[in-house]
């Protein structure tokens, strides 16, 4: 069996909550296009660069970054082509996420992959693996799930493990899965009670840091009948995932892990990630 060696990377997302809370910080010298290329440590290395070193680590050959149109920024650091760059022993593409008319921001994640998926048709047709840009996953994580045999999969990871504070982990999905370790259910941005209930009926909490591997076909179904939050007007991963699983029968395996992740999200993360990383400042 050929595993797959292909990492989507969602680098197209505003990070305004990261502006907002670095111009909070007067931290304004640190200001960038996009959270995923923020500078750390004393060398300076864009963020983006340690998760490709992890993804080379774990036998990926070939990346695609999911960046805004044009991309100048990731352009100068990891090649002007648009597919075949050499980077470090990696093969890095681009995918555009527009904007349609009448919207002033992303429509979410499961519009970037479906657009991703458009544009590089030859991955579309088989298996990849999808991650975040502002997540620091690790060797191990990516490595299980690049060599995993089930068609879609994710990591599931130990709440207990995750450094987070609970109000945190409320910002991410929670999960259910059933005796055979396939996701019955994603709960987006549980709120209080939802996540006691969820952790009497599992016993623990297991959190999605969004890093699945998917069977291109199954997942194409699923984001193309992704409806608009109607809210946040945006279409979102986790709700074509449960479409793709009630809807459309595909079975996503979940693969438990306890670990943390370090994450970016505000400026206050910065400094957190720098000593989880054993950066100097």
């Amino acid at each position: 069996m050929i595993m797959t060696q292909t990492l989507i990377i969602l680098a197209a997302g505003a990070s305004s909550r990261m502006k907002k809370s670095l111009a909070d910080s007067q931290q304004s010298g640190l200001m960038v296009s996009n959270k995923a290329l923020i500078a750390l440590g004393s060398d300076k290395t864009p963020a983006l660069d340690f998760l490709l070193h992890n993804a080379y680590g774990a036998g990926f050959k070939n990346v695609i970054l999911v960046v805004a149109p044009e991309g100048l920024a990731f352009k100068e650091r990891y090649g002007l082509a648009e597919r075949g760059n050499s980077y470090k022993g990696l093969s890095i593409a681009y995918a555009y996420q527009h904007i349609p008319e009448g919207h002033v921001k992303p429509l979410g994640t499961a519009d970037a992959l479906l657009q991703t998926l458009k544009q590089h048709p030859d991955v579309a047709a088989n298996e990849f693996v999808l991650c975040n840009a502002d997540n620091l996953y690790s060797v191990t994580a990516l490595e299980r799930l690049r060599l995993c045999s089930d068609p879609n999969a994710m990591m599931s990871y130990a709440r207990n493990a995750l450094l987070f504070p609970i109000a945190k982990i409320r910002a991410f999905a929670l999960l259910v899965v059933n005796a055979k370790q396939q996701l019955i259910q994603l709960e987006e941005k549980p709120d209080q009670q939802t996540t006691r209930d969820i952790e009497q009926r599992m016993g623990k909490l297991l959190v999605s840091m969004n890093l699945w591997k998917f069977n291109g076909p199954n997942i194409m179904q699923a984001l193309e009948r992704c409806p608009l939050h109607p809210t946040r007007q945006e279409k979102e991963l986790p709700v074509a995932v449960q479409l793709m699983i009630s809807d459309l029968n595909h079975a996503v395996h979940t693969l438990e892990i306890a670990e943390h992740v370090p994450d970016l999200t505000t400026a206050e993360d910065i400094a957190l990630v720098e000593k989880q990383l054993g950066l100097n400042p």
